[in-house]
């Protein structure tokens, strides 16, 4: 009669070995451990250096943890923050039974957990934030669909050609206009100031100030003809201030 074979051994667990990638990133992550200790014996001795050190190396992490489930920038900004002042208070409380980036990520998923129901709670779900992106193969957010005054990359390129014209016309005024229209479109001031500091009454500022414009409106058709008498570049250029300062003086 044949014994029974045994197979048991057969079928016994074979003791998994880690690949080098992944031996690494253990080792890693044990000297990471290890220095995070390092920096709550130094908190806890008094050594508040050692807490901002914390706050930098886990600022952007407690950040993504919380803009995850919340998806809301200004709410997960708030909640890192919320997680480091409770870090703070109890790390002197800290055992150590788990690693300092575990505490720390416990700690914003609570908050985040509890900032999520108390909205959803008040219907908040049913909204969405600037900063959610339209889907998953397309980034762009809300946020970018909201009307600005910012000029774009052809304004801005059309009021600094438009700015450079406008200087080389001014060199080529008299010394008078163009100190006044100077004054008045470069610096700013009033026409009170101008009278003030070139001592002439306001009536006389405004009519120079008129003149010199008319000057440089001359200047300006013969350079290009579109700037002409019936023209207003004021138009094209509004509500674009040229970025050297100079006032559209055409209007």
């Amino acid at each position: 009669m044949i014994a029974p074979t045994d197979f048991s051994s057969s079928f016994r667990p074979v003791p998994k070995t880690l690949g080098p990638e992944a031996s690494d990133r253990a080792a890693a992550s044990r000297r990471e451990a290890l220095y995070d200790a390092t920096l709550v014996a130094r908190f806890n001795a008094g050594d508040e250096a050692a807490f901002s050190e914390i706050v930098a190396r886990y600022r952007q992490k407690l950040f993504a943890v919380a803009h995850g489930l919340l998806r809301n920038r200004a709410d997960a900004e708030e909640i890192a923050q919320d997680a480091f002042i409770r870090a703070h208070r109890g790390l002197a409380r800290f055992r150590g039974d788990s690693s300092l980036s575990a505490w720390l990520h416990c700690i914003t998923l609570n908050l985040s957990r509890n900032r999520y129901w108390y909205f959803f709670r008040r219907r908040r779900h049913a909204t969405l934030s600037l900063d959610c992106a339209f889907s998953d193969r397309n980034q762009a957010t809300f946020a970018d669909l909201v009307a600005t005054d910012a000029a774009g990359p052809a304004r801005e390129a059309a009021a600094r050609e438009f700015t450079e014209l406008v200087n080389q016309c001014m060199a080529r005024l008299g010394a008078r206009p163009r100190e006044i229209l100077t004054l008045r479109n470069t610096l700013n001031r009033s026409y009170a100031e101008i009278s003030r500091e070139l001592g002439i009454s306001v009536g006389t500022v405004k009519s120079r100030v008129a003149r010199a414009r008319a000057s440089l409106r001359v200047l300006l058709a013969k350079a290009c003809p579109e700037f002409g008498p019936n023209a207003r570049p004021v138009a094209w250029f509004d509500p674009v201030r040229p970025s050297g300062g100079v006032e559209v003086i055409c209007a």
